[in-house]
This record gives C-alpha cells, structure tokens and sequence, in this order.
C-alpha cells in the first residue's frame, strides 16, 4: 500500500508486489490487468492464458484436513480459505496467476482501487453497478458494513485486523456500540468510506480476506458451515457433509457480472476428505482422483513415484509459510524463557525435514525466505539448523532453568506427518529431562481446539501459511491484542511489550516501504528466536499435483491460497 496522498498509485503498488520476490504473496496493482514480472493477471508464470479449456465436466478434489469451517465468517485454514476466495468476493481480491502477479491485488465487487486520505487513515470505494449473489439477491453497499458485523460477532480468527484497525469496530466487539462507526456505506451510490485509527501498511490485503467477502445482509449470525450463505464469486458452495465432502458448482450469475480479471469456473469440483495421505496420494497417481491437498505431504514412496512416473502432471512450488511447535509464555513449564531455549537448541531440524519427505526446508526465524525481513545470519537460541543440535548443552540449560522433569502436554493432529512431527517433538523433550506425553486430537476438530483459550494447551503443532505478503500477517501470532477466546491465533500467548512496541511502528509502514523497513523487521524477528517463543523447525514446499484429466499446464497454484479452481478444466 501506499501513504501517498488520495490515491494508491500504481507505482506504488508494483513496487510493493515486486519486492517480495517469487513465493510472495498479497500487494497491490493498479488493474485487473497490471502486471508483475512479466505476468498478466489471469494467466499462468509461463504465460499460457488461465481461461483454457472448454466449461462442463467435473474433478475430484481431495483435502487431507477439512476446512475449519465452510462458513466465511469464521473458517482461517488454508482448506477453508481456498473454495472461499472463489465463492466470497469482496472489495478487493487477488490476481488469478501464479508466480509473483498473483501477489497483485485488484479490485473484486469494487470498481477501482481505493482512495486514500493524506494521513492514509480513510479508504473510499464504490460498488461496481449490477452485483447480485448467488441467489439472485442484489448487492447493496451495506452488505459490506454487515459482513464485517457479522465476522466479528462470530468471532472469526483474524478478526482483530478489523478490530484492531476500523475505527469502532472494537467497541462493536465489545458491544458498547450497535454499529461500527468507521464504516459508512450509501445504498444508494455504492460507495463505502472507511476510517482507520491510525495507518496500517496491509489494509488493502485486510480488504481481500475471504472473511470481508460480502454475505447478503440479514445472514444468521450463526455458524452456517452445514449450509454455507450465498456470495458473490465463481462458485457456490453445495451438499456439505460435515467432515466428508462438499461440492463446489459453477455460480451461473458470475459470467454477466464481467467483473474484469476473475474468471467463471469452467468445472464442478467435488470435495473428498481423505485423513490417509498415503491413500489420498495413491488416487491421484492412479486418476481415481484429480486433484491432491497443497498442504499435504505426499509420503517418501509415492513422492518419488509422482516425480519419476507422473513428472508431467506433478511439480513443487515453494510456498511462504513457516512450521513451528508453540510454547504457551503464560503457564508452566514455558512461562520460563531458559526452558524455552532449551528446547529450541534441542530439536533436530534435519530429522523433521526427513519425516517430511524433504518438503520442509529446515529453519529456526519466524519469518520464511521470501517475506520480506527474514533474517540472514545464526539463530541467536537455536544455532545452526542444518547441523546437529547440542543435547547436553540443552540439558543443563533446562537443569538451570528449574523446570527439569515437568510434565508437558503436547498438542497434535492424527494425519501423517504430522503425528510422526509430534512423536518425535515429545521424544526430544523427554531427551530433555521433560515428562512429556501427547494428546492427538481429530484433525478438523484441531485448531479450533488449541485456539480456545479454556483448553490452554501448553505446547503443540501448528503452522501458518501467508495470508498477504507483509511480515504483519505472521505477527499477527504474537502481538497481544489478537489473542481471542475462541479461534485464537496466538497459540503462544506471547504478551511481549517490545513486539507491540515494534509492531505499533512497523504495521503503519505503507507496502510500497516494506524493503526500507526489513532490517528493522528482521531485528525483530531475531529477538523472538532469541526468546524462544516458539521452535520453528522449518519452511514448506508445496506439491502441484494432479491427474491426467486436468489441464495441468492451464492450472494456476495461487501464492496466497493454493490450488485455483477457476483455472482447472478437464482436457488438455
């Protein structure tokens, strides 16, 4: 974004896509069809046009986990956000392509990027003329003012990039206020002014959340996930079975929209969940299934089978996310920084990159390669990742520490790897001198879970994929004000007085500033290695993986949320 005065010029927003390099994702652009690298909106890195292929047909989509929910209002996985960002369009939405154009932001049910104030505290839009959701139901620009209404009441997990930001939208939280004052919206000309409390950088990727894609006014303020809402997108969500399936068909009110760099979606995607990564990755190399998971890890076998036998329908992309293992900072034993340490300085990066079939690349900053402010250099408490950890250095400084021998809980989901991720983690801490045992939970049931407060889970799994190319996004995660009851995003509950010192500087600084702002975000990002507020252990690659039925050269793996299935057709 930029803090240039009245607009967000195009300049500007190039500049913010570009310095983040390939696997970075979320900025601005000044059209539907600005590009980035050399890439038009719509098309994939390689330059074949996305829209190939003829409409009709139907693919088989597998999830390893399912979506959190399949409500927009409340889901914040990387399943729940990939059908939603086809299905729930908002002010703003992301450039179908891959590679760095798809970083871009352009405008989606608005008709222009935004008008910025001098003091880059309010933001004025219009509805593009003609919307209707899927039902038929015409838009009206108070729809956005309810959609953010109703993403807070349900406490959705990012909600305080609302809260934190829209003037008034945490006293409608905290309901000392019927309406949220920040936000103005005129039915009658479609134009939607917000007001800021102060400038923050990212608002414009805050705008492109599938959470602000506009529900119809009036929409239960209820978890709607067996029988998600209408929207405005690509695709409507159909037949959900909780934790099993769904489907995802055609929106037939899209294509009349022409709302100029999303396109209508050419197939039916039926959704299967499938917990078994073996069997989920066996269908699609033998084309019982079409498509698989992201954010799944193929096991070693069938990893160098898809490379070997399917090389022409199977690639890795590297995606801008980090892996790590949580350390509640509020009670024992991890409420004490040298326990932490010592069990950073303790775990073997190289063992949980081999469980992973080499998808994760082993590292110990916060912050992945390819977000700016990811810090170069040694890890101030973990050492040296690619080299084998100091056991006995660790020990004696979890002796020092007090803590030897406590009991420890570890939190974790049942799918491979990532149990055999917490195996290993409870082993290392009972090396350690912890009494460590674990409490696998069911996989959808995990992180709505560990994100209530009253489970206060002392250590555990998690992960976190970009949601916009801004080292604001990750720290979300330890600034203090987005730690929720429910749908908590900082597991650690990190309460931290130089991060929000930092972060009260740093999430003002505009897109376009990111690059002069990076040594000040990798100090930071220094400084919570240091404090061990989490042991990161690694930074993911991403599988491209599918059957012989689709048009694999024409699909578009987006940077921001996976798999593009407006892009997919059957044929080649």
């Amino acid at each position: 974004m930029s803090a240039r005065p009245h607009v967000l010029t195009a300049a500007a927003v190039a500049a913010a896509g570009l310095t983040l390099g390939l696997t970075a994702c979320g900025s601005g652009s000044s059209s539907s069809t600005s590009t980035a690298a050399g890439t038009t909106a719509g098309t994939t890195s390689s330059g074949t046009p996305a829209a190939t292929g003829k409409p009709g047909g139907s693919v088989t989509a597998l999830f390893g986990t399912a979506p959190d929910y399949l409500d927009p209002g409340e889901a914040y996985t990387t399943q729940g956000a990939e059908p939603h960002w086809i299905t729930y369009t908002g002010l703003y939405t992301y450039a179908h392509a891959d590679g760095t154009a798809g970083t871009q932001v352009i405008p989606g049910l608005a008709d222009a990027l935004p008008k910025i104030s001098s003091d880059g505290k309010t933001y004025t839009m219009t509805l593009r003329k003609g919307l209707v959701f899927s039902d038929g139901t015409p838009v009206k620009a108070k729809d956005f003012t309810s959609t953010i209404e109703r993403s807070i009441r349900l406490n959705w997990g990012g909600k305080s990039f609302f809260t934190g930001n829209i003037k008034g939208a945490d006293a409608f939280d905290k309901k000392q206020s019927k309406t949220i004052s920040g936000i103005k919206a005129d039915d009658a000309t479609g134009r939607i002014t917000i007001t800021l409390k102060q400038p923050y950088g990212a608002f414009l990727n805050v705008l492109a959340f599938p959470a602000a894609g506009l529900v119809p006014s009036g929409t239960a303020v209820k978890n709607l996930s067996n029988d998600p809402p209408p929207g405005v997108g690509p695709y409507m969500i159909k037949d959900v079975v909780p934790n099993r399936s769904f489907t995802a068909v055609p929106n037939p009110q899209w294509a009349k929209m022409n709302i100029p760099g999303i396109p209508a979606a050419k197939v039916t995607v039926n959704v299967k969940i499938v917990s078994n990564t073996q069997l989920e990755a066996e269908q699609v190399l033998n084309n019982s299934a079409d498509v698989f998971d992201n954010f799944d890890t193929l096991p070693p076998s069938l990893l160098a089978q898809a490379k070997n036998q399917a090389s022409d329908r199977f690639s890795q992309v590297p995606a801008v996310s980090t892996y790590y293992f949580f350390m509640n900072t509020q009670t024992k034993p991890f409420n004490n920084q040298m326990a932490r340490q010592a069990v950073d300085m303790a775990i073997d990066r190289r063992a949980i990159s081999r469980l992973s079939s080499g998808t994760l690349q082993p590292g110990c900053f916060f912050l992945p390669p390819g977000m700016q402010g990811h810090p170069d250099g040694p890890c101030p408490s973990a050492g040296d990742p690619n080299a084998k950890p100091d056991l006995a250095k660790a020990r004696a400084l979890l002796k020092k520490s007090g803590e030897f021998g406590a009991k420890v809980t570890v939190w974790g989901q049942n799918r491979s790897p990532r149990k055999e991720y917490i195996d290993y983690y409870t082993s290392v801490l009972n090396q350690l001198g912890f009494k460590a045992t674990t409490k696998l939970i069911a996989d959808a049931a995990y992180f709505p879970t560990i994100g209530n407060l009253k489970s206060d889970p002392q250590t555990g799994f998690a992960d976190w994929n970009q949601d916009f190319p801004n080292p604001s996004d990750f720290y979300l995660l330890l600034d203090k004000n987005s730690i929720q009851q429910t749908n908590n995003q900082n597991f650690s509950q990190v309460k931290d007085p130089h991060i929000q010192s930092e972060l009260a500087y740093l999430n003002k600084v505009p897109a376009a500033d990111l690059a002069k702002a990076a040594p000040r975000w990798a100090a930071l990002d220094k400084y919570v290695e240091q404090k061990a507020y989490f042991a990161n252990y690694g930074y993911l690659v991403i599988p491209k993986f599918m059957s012989t039925k689709i048009d694999y050269k024409s699909a578009i793996v987006s940077p921001v949320y996976g798999n593009d299935w407006t892009s997919w057709s059957v044929g080649g």
